[in-house]
């Protein structure tokens, strides 16, 4: 079985779409454009493309390839064995997003692909330029020592990025039954609001199953409108700024650190960590807008306050 470059072939396909989308969105009203904003993430999408061929994607391609070579059993490269490689290279997305949220090395680049406030089919083209490389070989090499060949963990990959696409819309609202397994544009955009309610949820590639299963899953609800970017957004649509900042940032808070743990915490710890605790985590936002959101024992009747 020969397994094609899925997202090299699917590229012209996403310029397209993005037309059709605009031009629904012209006739609808329905969604948001800003034409800074979509330039400046169809830039970041180009780069993400050039990015690999200054050594990163060889890189991973030689774990793989290593590691394929003590690999525990031989999987034959038929449509079931692709079907199953999809399905477990699905959950080790799952877990390697949900550590591009919770460990701020990781999200150094990924906070790329949440850095617009608007939610439309160029912010799925809006991707780092910085590279994933350890966090690809962590999670992709255990498939490829399972006996999955590095070529169809590749095509795989692929399939689960190019399903995304169509994922980043206000157009499509809720899917009924689909909902139950799918990730579905609802869901989505649920992970990418920044209201308190929505924060750190909905971590699924294609299917929304592994949210549910590991206590993610947060449902968009209709009286509480997605509010789209980071916590602290940017204000600026350059690029470098844009691929660049959190780096930055990072690298400032390590020099002032005082000790190896503090270095670590900044290194590692989650986004918004501070050795004084002076700086906002996503848990702490959350647990804040519980506190705010649940009534007052005196208002439920001496009841237990309800959470989110």
């Amino acid at each position: 079985m020969q397994f094609p470059d899925a997202v090299q072939t699917a590229v012209p396909f996403f310029g397209l779409f993005v037309v059709i989308e605009m031009i629904a969105w012209r006739l609808t009203g329905r969604g948001r454009y800003e034409t800074r904003d979509s330039a400046a993430s169809l830039a970041m999408g180009l780069g993400s493309q050039v990015a690999p061929l200054f050594g990163g994607a060889a890189v991973v391609g030689a774990a793989l390839v290593g590691a394929y070579q003590y690999r525990l059993f031989t999987v034959p490269n038929t449509l079931w064995a692709v079907v199953l490689c999809f399905v477990l290279d699905d959950l080790r997305y799952y877990w390697w997003h949900r550590w591009s949220h919770e460990i701020r090395w990781f999200w150094a680049s990924h906070i790329v692909h949440h850095s617009s406030q608007h939610y439309n089919l160029t912010t799925a083209l809006r991707q780092t330029w910085t590279g994933q490389i350890l966090g690809s070989i962590i999670t992709k090499a255990p498939l490829a020592l399972l006996g999955f060949h590095p070529a169809m963990i590749v095509f795989v990959g692929g399939l689960n990025l190019i399903y995304q696409f169509w994922i980043h819309t206000e157009m499509v609202g809720r899917l009924g039954p689909l909902e139950l397994v799918l990730n579905t544009p609802s869901h989505h955009r649920v992970h990418h609001a920044t209201n308190p309610r929505y924060l750190d949820a909905n971590y699924a590639g294609a299917l929304i199953i592994w949210d549910r299963m590991f206590g993610t899953f947060v449902e968009e609800v209709p009286e509480e409108k997605p509010r789209y970017g980071i916590v602290k957004n940017l204000g600026t649509f350059n690029p470098l700024l844009i691929s660049f900042h959190e780096w930055i940032s990072m690298a400032r808070d390590l020099k002032s650190a005082r000790s190896w743990r503090e270095a670590l915490g900044y290194l590692f710890g989650p986004p918004g960590w501070s050795p004084d605790g002076s700086r906002l985590t996503s848990a702490l936002i959350k647990e804040r807008w519980r506190r705010m959101s649940a009534p007052s024992k005196e208002a439920a009747g001496g009841a237990s306050p309800v959470t989110a």
